[in-house]
């Protein structure tokens, strides 16, 4: 079986790694099979095609691919030679008077559908809990964008008189990471739970390594079904998805209110709120490569992942808040209904701006070391920076009135390090081209949460340019 991976940024490298699907692959159907991240980063698509058979460009086979990771830089120094130098794509312009019957331009419909579960590891067979590896578990400690806030937000929450205070921690991971640092700023006790039979096994290991084992107790199962002695003062709980809501957030903090002594307080939630944030945006590989060697559609809605930084993905608008999660207010919405969930319909403005800014950004990217030459990268930077190819999405966590942290740059959108995930679900086989600034994307976004921990959220986003 050929399989193929969709590369993440590696930190630890000076450059950065452009998350590839599966380039083989397009010509064959999507399998399930996944994996978690790679290179430190959150979950990403492993796809495995139904056919030996690998497609060739001429003389040029592209059996590379199916044999190393390789970086998107270059995945282009090859295609620049092996591609054909037109990629069909859809013309903007010409879709918009396809309406024969009157003559009169019509709008360009484009949508996606999926789970929270698609693509990414789930606990068990049924794919209906996200699951993680020791890869990416490693990838969030090691994130300084993110423990070190968390450090800051529980020393602040546990205050003057530590010893005096019951931590509860929502999906302590295996290294009973925030637990353990609220054990050692002074937290009285400490619950930590934890779903992953395995991740709850290590997290008792490191626990009784580091001497704490009489302040935490680690209880495995979901919080949905465990029992605590004590209420808790506040609830750390690092269950934000790349979308915010796809953990489950809405059935998880919903249910553990119960766990609170005081659970519409903000300050007794870390994080009191978390968001997501959505852009219209350009992918240069959904512009290089197109049917009817690559089908895009095979996806079936199911995201493309990205490291925040990488440059592959450029933004068309300024970002807009699609999901606005309180946890003090969780329990109207999850625990008094079945299900809970937005409809939300928001309008973009494509920047003329930021096309320009992006097209010179896509050129020096395909320019890297020379490998492309200047009219073939030109060409591939104007073409991607023109077009659209779906809505990305991206968290943003509020600590508290003073401690945030964002996934993307707060404002504007721009790259920047984190070990969440930027989503991209592609929205046509085709990327919609030739846009010049100020078209209006309309996009109306359904997300549907459940009060059961055991139904993924589902996503649907459906629009028009």
């Amino acid at each position: 079986m050929l399989k193929m991976f969709v590369l993440m940024n590696d930190r630890s490298s000076s450059y950065w790694k452009f998350p590839i699907v599966a380039v083989v692959a397009f010509t064959f159907f999507f399998c399930s099979d996944r994996i978690r991240s790679v290179s430190g980063f959150r979950p990403s698509t492993l796809l495995t095609s139904s056919s030996n058979k690998i497609p060739r460009y001429g003389n040029r086979s592209l059996t590379l691919f199916s044999k190393k990771n390789i970086s998107r830089r270059k995945l282009l120094q090859v295609s620049s030679s092996i591609l054909p130098a037109t990629v069909p794509f859809l013309n903007s312009k010409e879709a918009a008077s396809m309406d024969t019957e009157t003559q009169k331009p019509s709008s360009i419909n484009f949508g996606a559908k999926w789970s929270a579960t698609d693509g990414l590891n789930s606990l068990n067979e049924k794919s209906e809990f996200v699951s993680f590896d020791m890869r990416a578990y490693k990838a969030m400690k090691e994130d300084k964008t993110r423990t070190p806030i968390f450090e800051r937000a529980i020393s602040d929450r546990l205050g003057d008189d530590p010893e005096d205070k019951v931590v509860l921690d929502l999906g302590t991971g295996p290294y009973a990471l925030f637990a353990l640092i609220a054990a050692q700023q002074g937290a009285g006790k400490v619950y930590a739970i934890e779903a992953n039979p395995e991740a709850a096994e290590s997290a008792r290991v490191f626990v009784k390594r580091s001497g704490y084992a009489d302040v935490i107790t680690i209880l495995e199962g979901f919080s949905t079904e465990i029992e605590i002695p004590e209420k808790a003062d506040f609830c750390i709980a690092e269950i934000v998805g790349s979308i915010a809501s796809e953990e489950g957030v809405y059935a998880t903090i919903g249910d553990a209110h119960r766990h609170l002594k005081d659970p519409s307080n903000d300050r007794s939630w870390i994080p009191s709120r978390i968001q997501t944030y959505a852009a219209p945006a350009s992918y240069s590989l959904h512009n290089l490569f197109g049917p009817p060697d690559f089908d895009w559609s095979k996806l079936n809605g199911e995201p493309v992942r990205f490291s925040c930084r990488d440059k592959g993905l450029e933004l068309l608008s300024t970002p807009k808040l699609i999901e606005d999660i309180t946890f003090a207010n969780i329990p109207s919405i999850s625990n008094n209904k079945k299900s809970g969930g937005i409809h939300e319909k928001i309008s973009f403005i494509v920047d003329e701006n930021r096309i320009k800014e992006n097209e010179i950004a896509l050129f020096q990217e395909f320019r890297r070391d020379n490998k492309s030459s200047v009219e073939e990268a030109g060409k591939f930077a104007e073409q991607t920076a023109h077009s659209f190819s779906g809505i990305a999405m991206w968290p943003r966590l509020i600590l508290s009135d003073s401690i945030i942290i964002d996934s993307r740059h707060f404002g504007d959108g721009n790259h920047q390090q984190s070990h969440w995930q930027t989503v991209l679900p592609i929205m046509s086989g085709r990327p919609l081209a030739n846009l010049i600034g100020g078209e209006r994307i309309e996009a109306t976004f359904n997300f549907m949460w459940s009060s059961e921990i055991t139904q993924p959220p589902q996503y649907m986003i459906e629009g028009t340019l």
